[in-house]
């Protein structure tokens, strides 16, 4: 009998922590994605079109696994450069879907870029408008007092407009630096029909740069990138440094992420005829098991759009590689 109410207070303990994670997480409405480096044009959608491809690109993080009900995260971008308006123009569309707890968010998003050759680089803004859809699910929460005005306890759902603002400066292939705000508007979502719950998103602001350093050898390169999140409130940020390897037929990258009083990661990735599939996994630091981290799938499309260098410059110079 005392190992059965040991155990149900242990798991209402455990589904408070899950949702105070939740709401922790909700307050800045972001997932961070241990991949962040290859998503470029998600935490700043100045990225969008800078380097004259088309970038399609996939992730799908489950974090906390083993914990019921834990966060599991879904991208999907793609950015491009529009040539027949020049190319300073680029263009983006991303589909965001974030389930933790029981809350489910989903963002639809339209990006629109314009850069500027300057300073031998590219100096990019941005805008970009979003629809927020957030639903909750009150059925499942367990709670003490039975009818507590401060929480629903059926489905809700709400939307609101949002909007998204970047700037970045790309020197060549080298280096790059960005800044960037999300919900820059600070939406309130309304959620259930009587209009009787309320989500204030707060603005997050992000810091981002990188740079590519060519090794002796001339088919290796070592990359480092960097990010910083912040509400003002809270913060967060990841260094990742890989080793990238660039074949005649394909590529391959492996590194480590690090995040500051959060988490450590591993980072592996294979590329081929423009298609790249990457794995991570991150340990959280702050006492959660190795076995409870956070898995991450991306799986990426790259391709040149510019079709006015096709027939031109097809030779290759051992000296260029």
């Amino acid at each position: 009998m005392y190992s059965d109410v040991i155990n149900f207070r242990m798991k209402r303990l455990l589904w408070i922590g899950m949702l105070l994670i939740s709401l922790g997480a909700k307050a800045q409405f972001d997932a961070a994605f241990t991949n962040s480096w290859a998503l470029q044009s998600y935490f700043n959608p100045a990225a969008a079109g800078v380097d004259g491809m088309l970038n399609v690109k996939a992730a799908y993080s489950m974090q906390m696994v083993g914990f019921e009900d834990a966060p599991k995260t879904m991208l999907i971008t793609a950015d491009m450069p529009l040539f027949f308006l020049g190319p300073q123009h680029g263009v983006g569309l991303g589909l965001y879907s974030d389930k933790a707890g029981v809350f489910n968010t989903q963002k639809i998003s339209l990006t629109y870029a314009y850069h500027l050759k300057l300073w031998g680089g590219t100096m990019s803004i941005s805008a970009r408008p979003a629809l927020f859809v957030e639903k909750t699910d009150g059925s499942k929460l367990d709670l003490e007092r039975a009818n507590d005005p401060a929480f629903a306890t059926s489905e809700s759902k709400g939307q609101s407009l949002d909007l998204d603002f970047g700037l970045r400066y790309t020197y060549k292939k080298l280096w790059y630096a960005g800044a960037s705000v999300h919900h820059l508007m600070g939406p309130t979502i309304t959620l259930g029909d009587e209009k009787t719950h309320e989500i204030t998103i707060d603005p997050v602001f992000f810091m981002t740069g990188g740079y590519r350093y060519k090794l002796r050898y001339p088919r290796y390169a070592l990359a480092m990138d960097a990010i910083l999140r912040s509400d003002l409130q809270n913060w967060r940020g990841d260094i990742t440094a890989r080793l990238e390897y660039d074949g005649e037929k394909h590529k391959l990258y492996g590194g480590i992420m690090y995040s500051p009083m959060n988490s450590v990661g591993i980072l592996l990735g294979y590329n081929f005829h423009g298609i790249n599939i990457g794995y991570s996994y991150e340990v959280y630091t702050g006492g959660i098991g190795v076995q409870n981290g956070t898995h991450e799938i991306m799986i990426g499309y790259q391709t040149d759009l510019n079709l006015g260098k096709k027939g031109k410059n097809l030779h290759k110079s051992v000296r260029l590689l």
